[in-house]
């Protein structure tokens, strides 16, 4: 699903953001990012949604080298991607159900096809009974629900989401992650990059941990010696 082969992500500044990062992320899998802020996990993320590219190394996903993906081909390649964002980015003058419906709308969905995904996707994060509301009109954790609502909407394979709990108390940002496993126990991938440890932990899931732009993935094979290292 997600491979990562030496990536490096180097900024016309001259900042390194990401440095010859390695590991890989099987389809159906569940994987925290952790690390400080400004560590490189968002990096990654962007990298992963080619909302960026590797200056060197190679970044695939779903099959896709997006170093080398065409500019026509990016759209299509973004709809196989739910992103959820730290700060909700939803749009406040428009529905709960017309936030979710955005990306329907953007891929010329059927109205009856919008109308029924959208309303199911509001169900699976308890906001159907609020579907007319206004943002504004919600509390954060449930701003967030509704981004996690359009994220998913589209039924995409891969879910990816940055610091979706940041601004939550402990409490909610189990109920945020429970939303994350159920989707992730009927198939889709999810990458969530946190500096929340206990979270971590308690999920018991694999973890890479991120750290000055170089990658350490605790759960990977170590790297058996070359052969002629013991010439």
């Amino acid at each position: 699903m997600i491979r990562f082969d030496r990536a490096t992500k180097r900024y016309p500044n001259g900042r390194e953001a990401l440095g010859a990062a390695s590991f890989e992320i099987s389809a159906g899998e569940m994987v925290f990012l952790t690390g400080r802020s400004g560590a490189g996990k968002s990096t990654i993320l962007k990298l992963i949604a080619l909302l960026e590219r590797p200056t060197r190394g190679l970044v695939l996903v779903n099959g896709h080298n997006t170093s080398s993906l065409p500019a026509r081909k990016i759209p299509a390649f973004r709809r196989e991607i739910g992103v959820v964002f730290q700060d909700h980015r939803l749009l406040p003058e428009r529905s709960l159900f017309d936030n979710v419906a955005l990306p329907l709308y953007a891929a010329h969905a059927p109205l009856r096809e919008i109308d029924k995904r959208a309303r199911a996707a509001l169900d699976q994060v308890g906001l159907l009974d609020r579907a007319a509301s206004l943002p504004m009109e919600l509390s954060v954790g449930e701003q967030q629900r509704v981004g996690i609502a359009r994220a998913v909407v589209s039924k995409p394979k891969l879910i990816i989401a940055d610091e979706p709990t940041g601004n939550l108390d402990p409490g909610l940002s189990l109920e945020i992650m429970d939303l994350f496993r159920r989707f992730n126990d009927v198939g889709a991938t999810v990458v969530v990059a946190t500096h929340d440890l206990d979270i971590v932990k308690a999920s018991g899931l694999r973890e890479i941990v991120v750290a000055n732009g170089r990658v350490r993935d605790p759960g990977a094979e170590p790297e058996l010696p070359h052969m002629e290292a013991h010439r």
